[in-house]
This record gives structure tokens, sequence and C-alpha cells, in this order.
């Protein structure tokens, strides 16, 4: 995938930009030099990389108001980045655009335990959110793979869910407001300490828009209780399509755990190679944890235990305490770091309903031996959230293009089953040529006027999202 190469009446501003920019920042704000720029260069999806015209860290919402302006009335596209976790080349920058990096707004605003909220600036990362209020018996509850790193800015952009999705939801489910500013400098509040706001639904909007339609710089954000307590059990089978059988029938049977997730053999070795959790030598491995009393969770978790039994498990193994529910946990939360020390690898995103999973996984095996490479399954399987891994050399001429064509074929299968492209990682660069499997051209057409309304001159995070013969013809003009 090409990014658009800047003109050099683009490269002649950049003296001018610079010096703008330097006018309203504090000079440690404003990064220009080209090897310092190389740090923004590309976020987790690192396949792609292209330096920034520069990039700027502003402290408060009147400090990105007037680094929109200025990069408004210059014409210079800006790229929102939060913590730079996007699995999906969401903050990639043009080699014309200027980095705007929220990592300094990371205050936490208000706490309002009555109206259980709370409202932080954009920057702050979501296990930080939790961390400002945990002490007093509360949590914030998406909970991303990243969620030391990622920020709430990245959330909200990509609207990430995390293991406790099923229950919870993801952020669209947790977020009650927004301060963002539009491209010219315009500062405007959506939504606020309230589940509904009057008028039209705006805050669906800009949750899950990628940073197209403004930089988000505070967040109200639903906080909840603490369950009263909380008991996983991991649940070992000889194939990937009898563990997929499993947790549509736990969903059918009207039991809500708090999260379900899934790992296959390549996972199961790396994990334990790497962080030696105690799994079981088996094809694939189901984690169910659910929430509540002791009484709800025997109760959830005998009805669990009787549905895997009929599946026949090689292994059903319920935690007696904390430490061995930590164990259980410590290796699903060590997969993606395990899976990275072996291979280079390609994250998928894609999302299809429960009952088909057992079909989509097979699928799956079956391209994995049509291209020769292989592939790890690691997911959120209670909502049917996929992170298919699949491995490929990078210093291998072809393995990266063979990789991507792969890829693109496990999203198109996701969308015939009835899914979609993306459940929390966004569109970004890595699915934009993706979207006509998905949305036909007039649905396409009215996602572009949106962008149209609040960002006319198509400023913001540019080359992202829709397929660049649909939206060149608008930056252009």
């Amino acid at each position: 995938m090409e990014m658009p190469v800047p003109s050099p009446s683009v490269l002649a501003k950049k003296a001018r930009i610079v010096q703008r920019l330097s006018a309203v920042l504090p000079a440690d704000a404003v990064i220009h030099d080209v090897t310092e720029t190389r740090a923004y260069e590309c976020d987790a999806l690192t396949a792609y990389k292209c330096p920034p015209l520069c990039a700027v860290l502003p402290g408060s919402t009147e400090e990105v108001a007037a680094v929109l302006k200025i990069c408004h009335e210059e014409h210079v596209p800006v790229v929102p980045r939060g913590s730079g976790t996007s699995l999906a080349g969401g903050a990639l920058p043009t080699a014309d655009s200027v980095i705007l990096g929220v990592a300094r707004l990371n205050e936490v605003l208000e706490v309002d335990y009555d109206n259980r909220l709370i409202r932080v600036q954009s920057g702050r990362t979501n296990l930080g959110v939790t961390g400002a209020v945990e002490e007093d018996g509360f949590f914030y509850a998406p909970d991303p793979s990243s969620q030391l790193a990622c920020a709430i800015a990245g959330n909200i952009a990509m609207n990430s869910g995390g293991a406790h999705c099923l229950k919870y939801g993801v952020t669209t489910n947790n977020l009650l407001g927004v301060t963002m500013v539009l491209m010219d400098g315009t500062v405007v509040e959506i939504g606020g300490g309230h589940l509904d706001a009057p008028g039209l639904d705006l805050l669906g909007l800009v949750c899950g828009s990628e940073g197209q339609l403004g930089v988000v710089t505070e967040a109200t954000l639903r906080i909840l209780r603490k369950p009263e307590g909380a008991r996983p059990v991991l649940i070992g089978y000889d194939s990937n399509e009898t563990a997929g059988q499993c947790v549509s029938d736990i969903i059918k049977a009207g039991v809500l755990p708090v999260a379900i997730e899934f790992m296959d053999r390549p996972c199961i070795r790396a994990t334990e190679a790497f962080a030696h959790a105690g799994y079981p030598d088996c094809e694939a491995l189901l984690i169910v944890e659910v929430e509540g009393s002791d009484a709800e969770i025997d109760a959830q978790l005998g009805v669990i235990a009787q549905i895997a039994r009929k599946h026949d498990p090689v292994e059903l193994r319920e935690a007696q305490d904390a430490d061995q529910a930590a164990r259980i946990w410590l290796g699903r939360k060590s997969a993606f770091g395990a899976m990275g020390q072996i291979n280079d690898y390609m994250c998928l995103d894609g999302t299809i309903p429960v009952s088909s999973l057992p079909h989509v996984l097979r699928r799956i095996g079956e391209m994995s031996k049509d291209y020769g490479l292989d592939v790890g399954n690691v997911f959120h399987a209670g909502d049917g959230n996929m992170h298919p891994l699949i491995l490929f050399d990078a210093n291998k001429p072809g393995d990266l293009e063979r990789c991507e064509a792969f890829g693109a074929d496990i999203l198109k299968l996701c969308v015939e089953v009835g899914g979609c492209l993306t459940g929390e990682h966004g569109v970004g660069i890595e699915k934009r040529d993706l979207m006509g499997a998905q949305f036909t051209a007039a649905d396409l057409e009215a996602q572009l006027r949106v962008k149209d309304v609040f960002d006319p001159e198509w400023l913001l995070n540019p080359a992202k999202v829709f397929p660049l013969a649909s939206t060149e013809g608008r930056r252009a003009a």
C-alpha cells in the first residue's frame, strides 16, 4: 500500500509551519528533526512506514485547537495519534502531514461516583482510567490487550473492546461524552455525564470514526462497581471446530460469561514456551470466566462445565484460588508477545456470528495450507471477534504480499458468513481496499458525505478507512 508522496510545495512549507507551531506550543512540544520524527513513522503495523513533516505534543484542548487552526490555514494534513498501538495503520503518517500526539493529555479531570462516571484527558491510558478509581471499588470495563499502553483517544477512534466485552460491551457502550476539536480549531462538546444526549447521536458517529472527524481531547466514561468475585475455567479440546461448537453452545444456553477466550495449538505452544502457564497439550483451548457472588459463580460454571463435557474435553480445569486464576490468564495475556518471539506476524480483526465459528476456523485451516503460511488463532470467542495471526518472514521476498492476500481472504470470509471487517482494530490502511467487500457504493458514499460535513477539506487522517479511488477527488478539491 503506497502512501501519497508530498509535493515540493508542501515540503517548502515546513520551515514556516514549524515556526508557527512553535509560537503556540512549548519548545519541546514541536518535533521536526528528521531523526527524531522517525519515532512517529509507523504504529504497531510496522510493515508500513513514512516519516511525517513534523510531530506536535500539545498539553491542552486549547493547544490542540491552536495546532489544528494553523494546519487548517496552511492546508496541511493532520494525523491524530494516541499511543501508537494501532494494528491497522491508523496512525501512519503521510510525508506532508503533521502528527498530533495526545500523550501529554493524560490527566483525570473529574470522578463522580454518585453518577458512576469519570472524565479524563484522552491521552490517559486505558489501564490508567481503572487505576484512578480501583481503590474505591470501581473499574473501567473495556480492556484491550494493549491496555497498559493504549490511550483512550485510540480506544474511541477504533471503538476498542477486549476480553471482557462479551458482558460489558466495547468502548461505545461505555462512552458518555467527548470534547472534540474540529479541523478548523472549533471546540465542540458531544454527549456528557448522562446516558442519552438530546438530538442526533453524534457520539455514535465519533466513536469508531478513526480520527476522520476531529481530535478528541477529553472523554467522559462510564465506570462500574467491581464484581464480588470472578473465576475462570480452562477447557481443552482436540480440535478447533469442537472448541468453536462449545462456544456456540454456551452462548445459546443463555449463560453470560464475562469473557470467553480462544487459543489454538500454535498459540498454546508459543505461550507455554514463553510464559509457562501450565496449559494442556491440546489443539484448542478456551478460557471462560464468570463473575458474581460465590453462589452465582458456582451456578454459572456448573452449566458451562455440563456443556463442555458434552464435547469430550481433553481437560476441564476450574481455578480454585487467585493464583490458579492468574496462571490460567497468564498465557492468554502473553499470547501476542509470545507469537512475536517465533515469527513476524500480521494480526487480523474480523468479526463473525458465534454460530459460524466452527466453519470459519475450518476454512482458515484450509486456506493456511493453500497459502503455505501458518496461522495462530487467539481471539474473543464470546462475541466472535477473531484475531488470526498469520506468520510470515518479513525478510523473504513475496512473503508479506502472500500474507496480505491470505488476510484479505480471511476478512472476506468473515463478511460472507454475516460478519464484518473489523471488531476493534479499525480499518486504517490495512482494510481500506476491502471496504467494498462489506459496503455498497451507496453505503460508502453516505459515509464519505459525513466526512465532508466534519472535515470538508479532507485534512484529518488522510489515506485511511476509505479506498483511495473514492477519496482522492475530494482531497484534491
